[in-house]
């Protein structure tokens, strides 16, 4: 553990932490940890719920909402 927290180190990698982010859903409400997302930027792993269902891999990209 470091001075971040208990995140878990990006298996991916090896470099990196996996970072939660949280999002809202269609109603508002907070969904957290939708998605981890390494915080190395050469790797670029990412886990994510989407409906439902997880998946993983896709590109990320900056929300210009």
């Amino acid at each position: 553990m470091d001075e971040l927290g208990s995140f878990p180190d990006c298996l991916k990698c090896e470099n990196g932490i996996l970072l939660p982010l949280s999002d809202y859903g269609r109603d508002g409400a907070t969904i957290r940890y939708k998605a981890w997302v390494c915080s190395n930027p050469e790797c670029g792993f990412n886990i994510r719920i989407d409906n439902g269902e997880i998946s993983f891999g896709r590109t990320v990209s900056q929300s210009y909402r």
